[in-house]
């Protein structure tokens, strides 16, 4: 809900309509009654068990209220003599909720990372241990106040986002819930504060309560606001007998005792309440608006133990204050601020060290198991699983995927344990002693901490109550012991105690307490199932007679409650399933679980109970209804009961370790062996997957800087994906030769590099998941690897001592060099950290040639720069010292950090050698991986199982912290590229999150503190200007600057300048350091393509062309500013690709502007709109990308201009249309301005920071505006003659925005400027005052589209919103200056469209306009009507597939999107469309004619998952599902007559199936091992060919084979005609991979095959089906990616990797080429007519004329 619709307040019982109960839900006792004192209804909420009746808002745990006010109204009346709850679910802006309750149920406060319990306290003379309870009569009306942005950050240091949910739970009255940034006082009303001119906000006339006349407010009503903003401590105790007199003060107080945050031994625990009486004279009228909270330093000791996020479960209960000033009878509620304490001044430096102390806390791991994997349990209500993962245990919310973490364990967890109630967790870990740990589930405190008498426990089971819990294992002589303790004192300040030990020499596989009583277990194992009791303190068993099997191995056991008594389920290895009488303690029913069997047919048959050899079941859980069932095949299966027949089952991939069913009987959990963890949902069918994790060590890893993504390799020779933000994984590669060992990722390109134990490097595509190139110029394992972060080379070392350079700056990896042997140390074992590259891309580091020598090497041309002996660092040693790992620091200043074997970390100036520091005793043994954060800021070392954190600033003994949590060696650690968070790997996959406040300060300021940026003068020299420069940084100069080969001058703009900075810049050009892409959508990024330009094109003259342009289908939704739109001339333009498309809006006839030869990125019209200027981005063979400045009335291009290095962001004519200015991305970081007239560069701007828009101003020609990275940016042109210059000023954006990015810009009336920013504000700026007088939230996300005329500004979001603004009183808001408020400003209207908004344009009166988004879709929109009109649509990712209908008047496509869209042909309007989510629709035909009759027209689309999906066109509706396939289809075919369909996947099967009944029939595997690229099937005659059947069709295989057979489908005849067999093309490093074979049936003769993709050579291949040989060859420039043939004429459409589509008279042999598409033409299809020609490249559909059809 938009924010500003919540303004001033909401009624939420209003605004849900709560009455409906459409959008909220009651349970229980939940009525409407007439109050008496409030005169009006009320809800009652009243019920025996609090939680049995509520009311809920919104109606599901799925939805979110969106509330974002900060403060909750709940006007209530608590029910006499009961209890009551009030559950908040409030959502952070890291997406984290947090449930705060409030209750008088509650003893105490308690605190989770995401549960704060407040107690709700009733005084009435009785002691302080008796005060939590039921509430006393006489209770009156209330209105709880919340403050839950101080809640949040208060307890638990966390920023408020909105409230998710309301749960109101019995016994309750309540008027309503209102929500409002506001801070209301409820006992004076508007005509109070207005006749006595009070400074409070007085509260709205429908919250008021009403008051009888002349009587006050707080005699019937109470106001508890909590926190209070009352910032005084006091020190005297609330005592019924205060200062105040008896006859005022209320019989009840209500008090909330909130538990203080653990803070550090300099904080004192001081956040208490007080109980504040404000009287009705100068306290009752003190002002009510929130107080800022002050600074606390959050800090604590150092520790050897990782100190987690969190409140210590010891704190000291809070003792309530009352106000000793107070007067009057209302009660406020507050919580009294932190204090801090003061500290010595000797330990000022070493406490500022992290603020705060701990700097590190765990957010979450990536992993599953360790010990074991079978330890998985659900949690009572079944909302989360419990689960182990090495030394941590993990709770997962299976609906919102957030994690709690129980640390404290310092081994793998072998064991666990949870109660009935869920109330009680018990843990082991595995190393011998076993220690056992005992915690409070809902908060985390470990209760209870002791060794167990077991060497090491392999089970453990609690009984229902929680009462008892009993432990498996082995003792020291090996022997099996069982323990038993009373657990029932332990959180009461008791401790466990052993009741029983008992020995057995039998094996025990499972062990369970039942649940019916706890003094009675059974357990299994190796040929026994036993029946134990305890009774005087003795464990006794029973052996169950088990007859026949007794030699079964059995592994895991369930109780289940009957009519009859309690039944036994236990199940073996073999198989058998047996179920026994507990109490007769015999075998009532033995069953048998079967594998499968499947004799040729492709269905699975039903298992069954009989004799053979059996299934190995490794678990099973009983519920009431059914039986779970995990086995080693990888199969989870669901029985009924009986056991007569499969419910569900479900496949994974290993063995299943372990299922259990959840409370409720809905869901199947499942483990399996290779460390995954999973649940079936039994209601929907449906698997989700938890968990996946690697299954051994964890040896390295790389994270990718823009699409926050991490990539590991492990010793289980698996390469996985992972995407930051959800924890989940993306891929996987597996190689089970060989091992990966090294990995990192490319800084600009969607490619992965790995490198392996057998001396190869491969580089994988994550966009196909292919590998694309392989080298194996290392005879040794790979030791390191490592890219350049300019994204130009990567190098790779291996054991033999090799060292390889490679160039990745194209679109494929080749190798470059190899250095000679031995240049890298032997003795290295792979490590992240083997090879290092410096920040700017100059210097490679790595340990050798031997172990006491770090090398340095120039990265370009591998020259050796220096050698560094580091043996004699450590005089003092008994050893030479040696190197380990080596790391580069920000630059400047340029230091090399070497890891050395005595335990030391030196620090190096990597230019000289010399020694700048060293860092002694890091670890007690050495240091295995550095990492050193991007502001130079954090040193990481690892080492061991421990990770230290240094204070790098800090130049004298700098401090550390020490976390643990791993249970092995620490292999690699790592920044995240947003420098947020680290990640740290070995056993499991840690993410931490960096507690640290963010300061942006540049590298440089290693050395120093930053300071404030000098102004820059014009008349400063080269070097000044230099010093100037490094100045600004903050980094003080340590020795003179050497110039270097290029001095170029550089403008530096500071991010967040104290005051306004005036400069003369100079116009040379400056160099930049490459940055990474900012956080923004508005920042335009380039898809990535991997296809070479053609060089070589065979172009006809004008006029002799056989293809003409006719039609672009699709707009460009990855460009950014792409649409111009002139409502008086008509003129409308858009991109496609490369294309500028030029489109009549009332005929849809198209022109199009050639002559890019990359996407273009962003449009610009003139304001006399007489030239175009479009942007493309850098292409392979350029040094600049193109900017072409196109003659609007002829549609030519004038000039062709570049300056700008990578892409373009955004463009602007000035008011005069003379001059154009031209605006770098992130990359290329450069300000430029043109002249029109002469296309001359005026000047030239190098910047800093990454700028995402630029304007000029309408009223003065002479301002640009830039908007970017905490300031505004305002150019003055100063022009003296032919000379221009630019003059710049900036100003900050004001705190009250906070540290946002302005992403977007336009003017308003003179002189305003309208901001908008990534935190969805817009900012209003007075352009000649220099200030942002105005701000309001205007959106939930980033605001990348402001547009204003007159009084009116539209807004576009990445939230897909598109909102109308009325600002007419903006200017006179204007002059109220900082103090103005956005009352005025409100929301006309709103629309939500299918995507992000990036382009729009809009009439003067901003009536009517056209606006783009990231979907692909240009909409037409009109604000009087409130409608939006789809304009362009197109596909938002990869076409697969064209096709016709048979009379030519639609067309269909498919695309990876999962959408079939059918098209009018004559107006390539979109008619219809099918949409599959989550999957990609890979394949597409259309029903021949003689299918149906016409009105029946059908398409089949096959998808990724192997499906099949019949449409029907005319019903709009899918006719039917098939699944005939495993594997991801590739292409799919009717029959002639159109009664069979012939599909094909990537696996090599084709599978025959009959649309009508939806069976497959046949499979033919003759291309199994590679993917089918084409089935085509054609009529023949009967007897052609000497073949039966009417039908002739073909397969086509990667492999470069294809088949030809004849078949009659009717009588299930297919027999093969031939089979052709090509040798493989010859693939070279820049192709990278096969191209498709691709072949069909001669139109204008059927005994001929056309082929393409066969042989060694690119050429088109005759073959001739009666000669049985290749009868003609014409020759290709490239292989072939596409082919079609015309059915009226002898041409051949050929589409190319290299961008180019070539057309072929199969008479002459002529050739013509075009030009058209940026990327890989993957598609081509002639129409049935053969006058028009579809191609497609990406998500690109060009449609041509062909012209001698």
């Amino acid at each position: 809900m938009a924010r500003a619709c919540q303004h001033p307040f909401l009624n939420v019982f209003r605004h849900f309509k709560v009455d409906e109960w459409k959008r909220s839900t009651k349970e229980g006792d939940v009525a409407p009654v007439t109050d008496k004192t409030l005169k009006c209804t009320v809800y009652r909420v009243r019920g025996s068990v609090s939680a049995g009746s509520y009311i809920q808002l919104p109606k599901t745990s799925t939805q979110s209220l969106g509330l974002t006010g900060r403060y909750l109204y709940v006007l209530f009346r608590p029910l006499p003599t009961k209890h009551f709850i009030i559950h908040l679910d409030v959502s952070t802006e890291d997406s984290q909720v947090i449930r705060v309750s409030f209750s008088n149920l509650f003893k105490e406060f308690k605190s989770t990372a995401t549960w704060l319990q407040f107690p709700f306290i009733f005084e009435a003379g009785r002691s302080r241990k008796d005060l939590a309870g039921m509430i006393p009569a006489g209770t009156r009306w209330t209105c709880l106040q919340i403050d839950l942005h101080d809640i949040l950050l208060v307890y638990l240091n966390r920023c408020y986002s909105h409230l998710k949910s309301i749960r109101l739970c019995a016994n309750l009255l309540v008027r309503n819930l209102y929500t409002s940034d506001l801070c209301f006082d409820p006992a004076v009303t508007i005509a109070e504060a207005r006749r006595a001119k009070l400074p409070v906000t007085p509260v709205p006339r429908e919250m008021a309560f009403p008051v009888p006349k002349g009587e006050r407010w707080h005699d019937h009503y109470i106001h508890i606001r909590f926190p209070s903003d009352s910032s005084e401590t006091f020190s005297e105790p609330v005592q019924k007998s205060c200062s105040l007199p008896e006859a005022v003060l209320p019989g009840h107080v209500l008090q909330l005792l909130p538990h203080p945050v653990a803070f550090s031994k300099q904080v004192q625990d001081s956040v208490s309440l007080k109980v504040q009486k404000l009287g009705p004279t100068a306290s009752r009228w003190a002002p009510s608006a929130p107080r800022p909270l002050p600074e606390v330093n959050l800090s604590c000791e150092c520790s050897e133990v990782s100190s987690v996020g969190g409140p210590s479960g010891h704190c000291q209960e809070p003792f309530p204050w009352v106000d000793k000033r107070a007067a009057g009878d209302s009660i406020h509620i507050s919580a009294q601020k932190p204090a801090v304490e003061p500290v010595a001044p000797e330990h000022t430096a070493s406490q500022e060290s992290f603020l705060p102390d701990p700097v590190l806390r765990l957010k979450g791991v990536i992993g599953f198991g360790g010990y074991s994997t079978k330890w998985a349990l659900w949690t009572r209500d079944g909302a989360a699983v419990v689960y182990p993962c090495h030394a941590v245990i993990v709770i997962l919310h299976v609906d919102t995927r957030e994690q709690r973490l129980f640390l404290g364990h310092t081994d793998k967890v072998s064991a666990l344990a949870l109660d009935g109630s869920g109330s009680l967790l018990a843990s082991a870990q595995a190393r011998p002693p076993s220690m056992l740990r005992l915690w409070d589930f809902q908060t985390g405190e470990c209760l209870s901490l002791f060794q167990s008498p077991v060497l090491t426990i392999s089970s453990l089971s609690f009984s229902d109550s929680g009462a008892l819990l009993c432990g498996i294992g082995k003792d020291r002589h090996g022997r099996t012991m069982v323990v038993a303790w009373a657990t029932d004192q332990v959180g009461r300040g008791g401790e466990a105690v052993i009741l029983a030990k008992a020995h057995t020499d039998v094996d025990i596989q499972a062990f369970e307490v039942a649940f019916f009583d706890e003094t009675r277990m059974a357990s299994c194992g190796r040929g026994s199932v036993r029946l134990w009791r305890l009774r005087g303190g003795e464990l006794r068993f029973c052996p169950v007679d088990l007859g026949e099997h007794h030699a079964l191995e059995f592994t895991d056991l369930a109780f289940r409650q009957a009519q009859d008594g309690h039944t036994l389920y236990v199940c073996s290895r073999s198989g058998h399933i047996l179920e026994i009488d507990h109490q007769h303690m015999a075998v009532r029913h033995a069953r048998r679980l079967l594998p499968m069997q499947t004799p040729g047919g492709p269905l699975p048959q039903k298992q069954t109970f009989s004799s053979g050899p059996g299934i190995a079941i490794s678990s099973l859980s009983v519920s009431q209804a059914m039986c779970a069932v995990g086995s080693e095949d990888g199969y989870l299966r669901l029985w009924p009961l009986d056991f007569s027949s499969v419910l569900l089952e479900a496949e994974h991939e290993g063995a299943i370790s372990s299922v259990l069913i959840s409370p409720n009987g809905l869901r199947v959990l499942s483990a399996t062996s290779l460390g995954h963890l999973g649940f079936l949902d039994v209601p929907s069918q449906e698997y989700s997957v938890l968990v996946r994790s690697h299954a051994a060590l964890v040896v390295a890893l790389a994270t990718d800087c823009s699409r926050g993504q991490l990539a590991t390799v492990s010793q289980d020779h698996t390469v996985r994906i992972w995407d930051l933000a959800t924890l989940q994984q993306l891929y996987d590669f597996m190689s089970r030769e060989e091992a990966p060992c090294a990995i990192a990722f490319h800084p600009t390109q969607p490619t992965l590099f790995c490198g392996f134990s057998s001396g190869a490097v491969r580089s994988f595509s994550l966009e196909a998941a292919e590998v694309l190139v392989e080298h194996r110029c290392h005879q040794g394992a790979i030791t390191g690897l490592v890219t350049s972060p300019d994204g130009s080379f990567l190098f790779s070392s291996c054991s033999q001592g090799t060292l390889a350079q490679y160039h990745i700056g194209g679109p494929w990896c080749r190798i470059l060099r190899m250095a000679a042997a031995n240049v890298v140390c032997l003795d290295s074992c792979p490590s992240p950290n083997a090879l290092a590259v410096s920040g700017d891309s100059r210097l490679l580091a790595f340990v050798g040639p031997s172990k006491y020598m770090v090398t340095v090497m120039s990265t370009a041309s591998l020259d050796e720069l220096l050698k560094i002996d580091v043996s004699a660092l450590d005089l003092a040693g008994s050893h030479l010292n040696s190197a380990m790992v080596v790391c580069f620091g920000p630059t400047p200043p340029g230091h090399l950090l070497v890891s050395t074997s005595s335990n030391m970390v030196a620090v190096l100036d990597a230019s000289s050698g010399r020694v700048v520091r060293e860092l002694c005793c890091v670890h007690p043994v050495a240091c295995s991986s550095l990492a050193l954060s991007g502001d130079g800021r954090f040193l990481l070392t690892a080492a061991d199982r421990a990770i230290k954190v240094w204070d790098y600033l800090a130049q004298a003994s700098p401090s550390c912290q020490v976390y643990i949590g791993h249970s092995e060696p620490v292999q690699a650690v790592a920044f995240t590229p947003d420098q947020q968070q680290l990640l740290s790997v070995g056993d499991a996959i840690f993410l931490w999150d960096i507690l640290a406040p963010t300061e942006r300060s540049p590298p440089g300021s290693v050395q120093g503190s930053p300071k404030a940026p000098p102004t820059c003068k014009a008349s400063l020299g080269a070097r000044q200007l230099e010093d100037v420069v490094s100045g600004a940084s903050g980094l003080p100069r340590q020795q003179v600057p050497v110039p270097s080969w290029a001095s170029p001058l550089q403008l530096g703009i500071c991010a967040r300048p104290s005051k306004g900075l005036d400069a003369t810049c100079s116009t040379r050009r400056a160099r930049v350091q490459p940055t990474t892409r900012p956080d923004s959508y508005k920042h335009f990024m380039a898809r990535y393509k991997a296809s070479p330009l053609a060089k070589d094109l065979s172009l006809s003259p004008a006029g002799d062309e056989q293809l003409h342009l006719k039609a672009v289908v699709g707009y460009n939704g990855n460009g950014r500013a792409n649409v111009v739109w002139r409502p008086d001339t008509g003129f409308f333009a858009y991109t496609c690709g490369c294309l500028v498309v030029v489109e009549d809006l009332h005929s849809g006839a198209q022109q199009h502007w050639v002559g890019h030869p990359e996407e273009i990125s962003t449009l610009a019209l003139s304001h006399y709109a007489q030239i175009l200027a479009s942007a493309s981005v850098q292409s392979s063979t350029a040094l600049h990308c193109q900017i072409r400045l196109w003659d609007v009335q002829g549609g030519s291009c004038r000039q062709l201009i570049s300056h700008h290095s990578t892409a373009v962001q955004d463009l602007a004519f000035s008011p005069d249309d003379g001059f154009l200015v031209t605006l770098g991305d992130y990359g290329d970081r450069t300000l430029a301005l043109w002249s029109t007239a002469t296309c001359e560069l005026m000047t030239s701007v190098c910047l800093l920071e990454p700028v995402h828009g630029v304007a000029f101003d309408p009223w003065d020609g002479g301002v640009l505006a830039c908007v970017g990275r905490g300031a505004v940016t305002l150019w003055l042109l100063l022009q003296l003659g032919a000379d221009v210059s630019l003059q710049i000023h900036q100003e900050p954006i004001p705190e009250e925005v906070g540290a946002c990015e302005l992403t977007s810009l336009c003017f308003g009336p003179a002189p305003l400027l309208y901001c908008g920013s990534n935190a969805g504000q817009v900012c209003v700026w007075d352009t000649r005052a220099g200030r942002c007088f105005l701000v309001w939230e205007a959106d939930d996300g980033e605001i990348g589209v402001l547009l204003c005329s007159g009084t009116r500004l539209v807004s576009g979001s990445n939230t897909r919103r598109l909102r109308l603004w009325a600002v007419g009183a903006v200017p006179e808001l204007r002059r109220k200056g900082s103090g103005a408020r956005s009352h005025s400003v409100f929301m006309e209207h709103e629309l939500t469209l299918d995507g992000a908004v990036v382009s729009a344009v809009f009439h003067d009166s901003m009536d009517m306009g056209v606006v783009g988004t990231t979907a692909g879709t240009l909409w037409y929109v009109s604000w009087a009507e409130g409608t939006n009109t789809r304009l362009i649509s197109g596909h938002r990712s990869q076409v697969n597939e064209v096709v016709f209908s048979p009379s030519e008047s639609h067309c269909a496509t498919c695309s990876d999107d999962g959408s079939v869209r059918v098209w009018s042909l004559a107006s390539m309007e979109l008619l219809i469309q099918f949409q599959v989510l989550s999957q990609s629709c890979l394949c597409l035909a259309w029903s021949p004619p003689s299918c149906r009759r016409p009105e029946q027209q059908q398409v089949v689309a096959g998808y990724s998952d192997g499906t099949l999906r019949v449409f029907s066109v005319s019903r709009m509706a899918m006719d039917l599902k098939m699944h005939p396939h495993q594997a991801a289809l590739t292409t799919v075919a009717f029959s002639a007559d159109g009664q069979t369909i012939l599909s094909g996947d990537k696996d090599g099967l084709v599978a025959v199936s009959r649309p009508r009944t939806g069976m497959t029939f046949r499979v033919l595997s003759d291309h199994r091992g590679a993917g089918i690229c084409t089935i085509q099937s054609t009529r023949k005659e009967y007897g052609d060919f000497r073949a039966e059947g009417m039908d002739l069709w073909l397969a086509a295989s990667g492999d470069q084979r294809v088949s030809v057979w004849a078949s009659d489908w009717l009588r299930n005849h297919c027999e093969l005609v031939d089979w052709l067999s090509f040798p493989a093309p010859v693939v070279t490093e820049a192709s990278g991979c096969l191209p498709p074979t691709l072949a069909a049936f001669c139109p204008w003769d059927g005994a001929l095959l056309v082929c393409v993709g066969l042989g060694v050579h690119p050429e088109v291949v005759f073959y001739s089906l009666y000669q049985k040989q290749v009868v003609k060859k014409i020759p290709l420039p490239f292989f072939a990616m596409s082919m079609s043939l015309s059915p009226r004429a002898c041409l051949v459409a050929v589409g190319f990797a290299e961008r180019v589509l070539t057309l072929v008279d199969c008479v002459s042999g002529a050739v013509q080429d075009f030009a058209g598409h940026d990327d890989s033409v993957k598609l081509c299809r002639f129409a049935p007519s053969s006058r028009l020609l579809f191609t497609v490249a990406h998500n690109e559909i060009l449609v041509w004329e062909v012209m001698s059809h």
